[in-house]
């Protein structure tokens, strides 16, 4: 799954419209316009050769991701009079769907129960100590790479949660 297709996912899943996402994107320090919006937005394959534009990299779906938990859930405190800066976790395309999973987590104030119920709508069961080791800062001893299964799998069970399918 790439990047785009994330995109996609996550956005017919939680139902967002285009100038959610314009905001949404503002909020994780990236201005996009709606052209620009709408060609990332395009489903690709692999196979296609893809002007440079139109592919999502890390750091433009990582401030999406960070532009949503904003989005859901305001913005965060200010301590000691400085507002913190949105982390970028993603380092490589291998941690992508971990990342991805967490700032989701986050951003939509679930547990590892409701995201365990959200993986049963879209078919699949997995454990509790299997959620944790995705869910771990990469680096960890227990940290699981997150592959693209329950990922795609995840954000069918979110549309199903969220749109009401």
């Amino acid at each position: 799954m790439n990047n785009n297709d994330i995109l996609i996912r996550l956005r017919y899943a939680l139902d967002i419209k285009d100038t959610d996402m314009i905001k949404i994107f503002k909020l994780g320090d990236l201005e996009i316009t709606r052209e620009e919006l709408r060609v990332l937005l395009t489903k690709q394959n692999e196979e296609d050769e893809l002007p440079r534009d139109a592919v999502c990299d890390n750091r433009t779906l990582e401030a999406f991701l960070n532009g949503l938990i904003t989005f859901k859930r305001g913005k965060a405190p200010v301590k000691n009079g400085v507002a913190p800066k949105p982390t970028f976790l993603i380092t490589s395309q291998r941690n992508v769907n971990n990342v991805m999973l967490k700032k989701v987590k986050i951003a939509l104030a679930l547990t590892s129960d409701e995201m365990l119920d959200v993986l049963r709508l879209a078919g699949v069961y997995a454990s509790d100590s299997e959620l944790s080791a995705i869910l771990r800062k990469e680096g960890h001893r227990n940290y699981k790479e997150c592959k693209d299964r329950y990922a795609r799998n995840f954000l069918k069970g979110l549309a199903i949660k969220y749109r009401d399918l």
